[in-house]
């Protein structure tokens, strides 16, 4: 993983399945924390006006998280498009990896709901922090 980013988040006991594992379900919340989270700190964006919709979302389980355990979730930004973003996650607890996964995220006019353009401020700001190179 390049540049990495983290967030701290807590199994609760809601995300429990009969087994007293966090559910798989929920590990796609955690990297939606992870996501959102990114998006503001880095990006600069405001929670109400994120506009970028998942277009694909992957997911590996390593092994289980259960209610004691404070996982991690690290991010870094693998590729960024004219109007996509892809992010690859880390889950970690005490430094093991949980879960390994990716998204990819596109930018939709609020009003049309179309793909367009990733402004040019919160892309320059994730290029910055991930060190990408700017196209052209």
């Amino acid at each position: 993983m390049g540049s990495e980013f983290t967030v701290d988040v807590s199994a609760r006991y809601r995300d429990l399945d009969p087994m007293n594992h966090v559910n798989h379900a929920v590990y796609a919340s955690y990297l939606e924390t992870g996501r959102t989270t990114y998006l503001r700190e880095i990006g600069g964006i405001d929670s109400g006006t994120i506009s970028f919709v998942i277009v694909n979302l992957e997911i590996s389980y390593e092994r289980p998280i259960t209610i004691d355990d404070d996982p991690t979730i690290a991010l870094a930004v693998t590729g960024l498009g004219e109007s996509s973003c892809t992010m690859d996650y880390e889950i970690r607890v005490d430094g093991d990896i949980a879960a390994t996964a990716e998204t990819t995220i596109v930018h939709v006019d609020p009003e049309s709901g179309r793909p367009s353009p990733i402004p040019d401020g919160v892309a320059q700001r994730i290029r910055e922090y991930e060190a990408i190179e700017t196209p052209g």
